[in-house]
Parts: structure tokens; sequence; C-alpha cells
């Protein structure tokens, strides 16, 4: 694969030199290819925060390429956690066995499943939710908003349903180890980096005396 070209960065002004410890630190940071890298700071005036963004900027780019593409291999993660009165079990998959097998693959299913624990999403993707349950939180926030003009309901009604989508969408939701990003930035990371498509398909979350609500949160097939 070919590295990325440089753009042109109005905060960073006129391209600048950057060290090889510069590259090397982002390479570190982002897992991303030396080329790549330097390309990156000098787009961004040598500053590695912005390179950084960049690199994840072009990483999610990279992911809407792929991600129509089958996904038939993967694996099935698990996570307890401590004092094991909680449990997780996820599927994540990818297009061969061989990237299912790295390090960077199986790390993120691991991830996945830690983060499922704690944050306890309900769905996947927001297409995922029941359209009944859409619809009742609609008519929840409109209730809410009542008596302000038509377009003003609308704007606030559909905020209302971007925050629950967050709250309860496991890739809307911002990642619990670093929550600058959210979960769909994490896999779309991933897949600039191993240059497959990788998704969720289903997981399921245990709590010790809890009523059982729903079997699973699973992709429609």
């Amino acid at each position: 694969m070919s590295p990325v070209q440089p753009e042109t960065n109005a905060s960073a002004g006129a391209k600048v030199s950057v060290t090889p410890q510069q590259v090397k630190q982002l390479r570190e940071l982002t897992g991303a290819g030396w080329m790549d890298c330097k390309a990156a700071l000098e787009a961004n005036g040598g500053n590695l925060e912005q390179a950084v963004d960049w690199l994840r900027k072009k990483g999610m780019a990279s992911a809407q390429r792929k991600a129509g593409r089958a996904t038939s291999e993967g694996c099935v993660a698990s996570y307890i956690h401590a004092g094991s009165k909680i449990g997780v079990l996820l599927e994540v998959n990818c297009e061969t066995d061989f990237v299912a097998r790295t390090e960077e693959f199986r790390q993120l299913a691991h991830d996945l499943a830690m983060h499922v624990a704690a944050a306890e999403p309900r769905f996947i993707r927001r297409e995922d939710v029941p359209a009944d349950t859409v619809q009742r939180e609609t008519d929840i926030y409109r209730a809410q908003v009542t008596g302000k003009p038509q377009n003003v309901m609308d704007k606030i009604v559909q905020g209302k349903l971007d925050k629950f989508y967050e709250e309860n969408c496991l890739y809307e939701q911002h990642f619990i180890k670093d929550d600058k990003h959210t979960v769909k930035e994490l896999v779309d990371a991933v897949i600039a980096k191993v240059g497959e498509n990788i998704a969720v398909r289903r997981f399921v979350r245990f709590k010790l005396g809890e009523p059982v609500l729903h079997a699973e949160a699973q992709a429609p097939e």
C-alpha cells in the first residue's frame, strides 16, 4: 500500500521538517507506517496530537472503503470482571483467519468485551435499535418539549435521540480506555492497521442476579 500523501493544513502553514524521533513516537502511538507518520507530522506542523487525529481520519476513510466486504472469520472473546459478578461473550468478525490470529485483532476483541462489561450497551449500531423503541423515545422527548416552535422541537428531539444512541449503542459509545474516541473509531483504527473489514456481530452481557431482559445484542443477518 502506498503511503498517504501530505495535505495542506491551515493551522500548520508551510511544510516543516520532522525528526526521526518524532516519526518513531507517532508510530508507537498509532502503529501507522513510517512514511505515513512522516507525512502526518509534516502536514500538521510537527504537532503530535494533530498528526494522530490526521492519521485516524485517514484510517476511518480506509475503513469506510472496506465496510462492504464480507467477514466470515474472527473469534469469540470473553471477559469476566473482577469478583466474577459480570461476564461478557462477544463475537467479532474479520475477513481472514490470518488477521483473526493477529495480536491487534485479539486485543481489539478483548477490549470490546471489557468495554461491554463496563458500559452496558443494548445495541451494536443505531440501525439495530428497533423502530418501536425509537418511536417510544421520540414520543417521550416530544412530550418534554411541548409549547415550542416545531423546528425548535424537532432539533431538540433529534439531539435527545442522538444522546440516546450515544449511551446505548456500542459503536457510538465513548471507549472506556480512551473517552476521546468512540468504539467505532477504535474499530476503524484497527481496520486501517490490518487492512481488512472488522465488525462486531453480537454480544451477551451477564450480571449476577439481574433479570433476563433479552438474550443478546446482535447485528441483523
